[in-house]
């Protein structure tokens, strides 16, 4: 028996993908998550139920059966508002037991989906490279944790466990469950605004060219390629978008009007950190219609250099789809929601 691929969230949007990827290459792939997902098992996906901050034995025990060879850490708890202890369990604790079983289970390399959020520290960042430092704070819980344990599996690196940390930025395309439906309903609902003065400009990742950067990261730790291990790379198109006239273009796609009515940023910032209290004080379910966090998001640029990506790969990554193509079959998908 030759030894598989395994991805922590392999039911979800990225999971899915590199599963899809992995499959279609012929790979022998099992994946582990919180649920239940019987149309992966159909597909000869061998899975696993587990809590991944809880006791790391059975998911060792699995690692061993599956005679796993890379593991792909996608599993994280999303979204920028909630309890403090929810975000460490699902991100930090989660990483620090995934860590523990692949040693345990001998499992030689490890591929961690983290954030370009870890180093987002409220201002433009245009073209940057991987060498941002962490910001001495956060505005949210999600970054800061994904930092935390970004950093885990990036020090976990060593001759028995090769880890790399990619930071895929705003995932989209056909089945996204998040940025393109809250895009839309916020439009249907008369409550999209243009953030800022309009011109930020933002790397998007298409969820194919996603994937395929991670397969590409588990073949350059697989072969040795040195400039992957223990570091962290911006994975997202080559080519950045006006992020509003972007939106706009999937809007008009979808048969929406366009938005043109503006917030400036410091009021959608004070709203956020408004709101926020409002929730936390009324203890509101579900996250506020703004927060600091996203308002700055929405405010500044961000985007991102491949080229250190593509240099530490020595050329296993291409782009698979354009950035053009991208958005056209995302709006195709979205148009028949």
């Amino acid at each position: 028996m030759t030894g598989s691929a395994a991805v922590t969230g392999g039911g979800g949007f990225l999971g899915g993908a590199i599963v899809d990827a992995l499959l279609a290459r012929g790979e022998r792939v099992a994946s582990i998550s919180r649920g239940a997902y019987p149309e992966l098992e159909a597909r000869g996906v061998e899975t696993l139920r587990a809590d991944l901050a809880g006791d790391p034995a059975a998911l060792t025990e699995f690692l061993k059966q599956q005679e796993v060879e890379t593991l792909y850490h996608c599993a994280a708890r999303p979204g920028v508002f909630g309890p403090a202890g929810d975000y460490e369990r699902a991100n930090v604790e989660a990483t620090s037991r995934v860590v523990e079983a692949c040693r345990a289970a001998e499992v030689p390399r490890l591929v961690f989906t983290s954030s370009p959020s870890v180093v987002f520290d409220g201002h433009d960042h245009i073209n940057a490279g991987p060498d941002l430092p962490y910001p001495s704070r956060y505005l949210a819980h999600y970054p800061r944790t994904k930092a935390l344990a970004e950093r885990d599996a990036l020090a976990a690196d060593d001759a028995a466990l090769a880890t790399v940390a990619l930071r895929p930025h705003l995932i989209f395309g056909p089945g996204d469950p998040n940025l393109i439906p809250r895009l839309l309903d916020r439009a249907d609902a008369g409550r999209l605004r243009i953030v800022g003065d309009g011109t930020s400009e933002v790397s998007l990742t298409y969820v194919e060219n996603a994937a395929a950067a991670h397969l590409a990261a588990a073949d350059g730790l697989r072969d040795g390629a040195p400039l992957l291990h223990g570091r962290a790379f911006f994975v997202n198109n080559r080519e950045p978008v006006r992020l509003w006239e972007w939106i706009n273009q999937i809007l008009h796609g979808t048969g929406r009007p366009p938005v043109t009515r503006r917030v400036p940023g410091p009021v959608a910032y004070a709203a956020g950190g408004a709101l926020e209290l409002v929730y936390r004080a009324l203890k509101i379910r579900g996250e506020p219609p703004m927060t600091r966090f996203v308002a700055r998001q929405l405010a500044t640029s961000h985007s991102y250099d491949m080229g250190p990506f593509q240099q530490a790969c020595s050329g296993r990554y291409e782009e698979p789809v354009s950035l053009d193509e991208a958005t056209a079959r995302t709006i195709a998908w979205a148009s028949g929601r």
